[in-house]
């Protein structure tokens, strides 16, 4: 029989210490091991390089925070968490917490912390000859091309989906008494290339679950707002 499964599953809404967890047991994993190259056997995955890079900094900053002879467990959640998870004793934690800053900063490509594509494109070029691929090959993805065929597939609903229809014809009305260009594909592509920004990742995610009859009572509070302020001014 096999022992008890070690796959853990941490599931919880924005803002409620997801990242807080996996540094944590980020830094359990490397300070309870004696082998300072621990973290050279882990690999963290991510979907975006914000993500990634937020991992990187917060255990590079915990590391350093603990190497420090001033730290105490009453400034710091992190450490005081480890210490009753780990059993280590802080100063234990100090003195690993320095020699492991040293080892990545030393070995910093060994520190696996990236997203599931570069992940992925690396793993491609370790088999590059056995798939046939150049050595030198270069990955790109024509994200134009795609936000365009995705309007297409919308604009190619008008007719046959009448809610969406009468939004985008109403859409183009408005651009036409704007003395605007009707084409609102144009429009579209535009707003669709925000997807591709991580800086607007979390405002998209609060309107993942919005369906189209909520965007139109928005879009009607939106002109609501907008008169007030242009008759106010």
């Amino acid at each position: 029989m096999s022992g008890p499964s070690t796959f853990q599953v941490y599931n919880a809404s924005a803002g409620s210490g997801k990242t807080f967890t996996l540094v944590k047991e980020y830094l359990k994993i490397i300070l309870q091991d004696k082998d300072p190259r621990r973290y050279q056997q882990i690999l963290a995955i991510t979907f975006t390089n914000k993500a990634a890079n937020e991992m990187k900094d917060r255990i590079l900053e915990n590391l350093l925070q603990f190497s420090v002879m001033e730290v105490s467990t009453e400034t710091n959640d992190m450490v005081l968490t480890l210490m009753q998870e780990t059993g280590l004793s802080l100063s234990m934690i100090q003195k690993r917490s320095k020699d492991r800053l040293q080892d990545i900063l030393k070995n910093y490509a060994s520190f696996h912390i990236k997203t599931i594509d570069s992940f992925t494109n690396k793993l491609i070029k370790s088999f590059a000859f056995d798939l046939g691929l150049t050595m030198d090959f270069e990955v790109e993805l024509d994200t134009d091309s795609i936000l365009k065929e995705a309007v297409d597939a919308v604009i190619s609903r008008i007719g046959t989906d009448k809610e969406l229809t009468d939004v985008l014809v109403n859409f183009a009305r408005e651009k036409t008494l704007e003395d605007k260009s009707w084409d609102i594909s144009r429009e579209l592509f535009e707003v669709s290339r925000l997807l591709l920004n991580e800086n607007h990742i979390h405002e998209l995610e609060k309107l993942s679950d919005k369906n189209l009859s909520e965007f139109k009572i928005l879009a009607r509070k939106l002109q609501k707002d907008q008169r007030s302020k242009k008759k106010w001014i």
